[in-house]
């Protein structure tokens, strides 16, 4: 089946498309300012005060990534149709990793905007989501797009509630994925990416969710050995996990 037809990518083209129609006409506020030394010049601040011009690709990671705009709310929903479809394209390459992107969503803090617009924000990360878990050639890794969503939305567990219902080979795969990525971070107790105030709150239940959901489908997916070890490993603490004949030798 060709992946564009899909009701997954359907969602999240419909999702875009919400995205575009509820953020038209949006612009940062007539008084908004920043550094010309530091963040860019007058020219290029005005133009995120005209609506719906596309945005140079520098131009607009500045824009998401700026964290002492005086009303972020106004300049995130300025570039949101922009940078959604950015997104999903895998066009935005943050320094350290996709939570900062998610960050930038929560400083605008658009679960507190308008209904509608809350909805078109809320839609588009879940669908963004559900493609992650089945898309056999992704824009990029799925993991990092949870760390995205759940810096952007303050909590993991509808995201994880989604990758446990979807038990695909697919989906599987990506967990794989994931907890490679992840293991290293974990087995030392730390959120695999960069959080906020709840961080401890998202490793212990991102902790949790693996030992009770990831072993299954590992081996399911015929995961190495080694990597069943790893979530194995998550259930104990202190010399019981360093001092375990598979503990991998991480120093911290």
């Amino acid at each position: 089946m060709n992946l564009d037809q899909t009701p997954a990518r359907l969602r999240l083209d419909a999702a875009l498309n919400r995205m575009a129609v509820t953020f038209h006409g949006m612009t940062a506020h007539p008084d908004e300012h920043n550094c010309e030394c530091h963040w860019g010049s007058a020219e290029e601040l005005a133009q995120l005060k005209v609506p719906d011009t596309e945005l140079d690709p520098d131009l607009l990671r500045r824009a998401w990534q700026a964290t002492d705009w005086n009303d972020h709310a106004s300049v995130l929903r300025r570039i949101l149709p922009q940078l959604s479809r950015a997104l999903v394209s895998g066009l935005v390459e943050p320094l350290f990793g996709m939570e900062e992107v998610g960050r930038s969503f929560a400083r605008g803090q658009w679960q507190q905007w308008p209904a509608e617009q809350a909805a078109a924000v809320w839609e588009f990360l879940n669908a963004w989501w559900a493609l992650s878990l089945i898309d056999a050639d992704p824009a990029g890794p799925a993991y990092e797009v949870l760390a995205l969503c759940a810096e952007a939305s303050a909590t993991l567990s509808p995201w994880l509630h989604v990758w446990e219902a979807q038990t695909c080979a697919v989906a599987g795969q990506r967990l794989a994925e994931a907890v490679t990525h992840w293991e290293c971070d974990l087995l030392g107790d730390q959120l695999p990416w960069g959080g906020g105030d709840n961080e401890e709150e998202m490793r212990t239940e991102l902790t949790a969710w693996l030992i009770r959901h990831a072993p299954a489908r590992l081996l399911a997916g015929n995961a190495p050995v080694e990597l069943l070890h790893r979530i194995r490993l998550l259930g104990l603490a202190g010399p019981a996990r360093w001092e375990d004949p598979h503990w991998p030798g991480h120093r911290y």
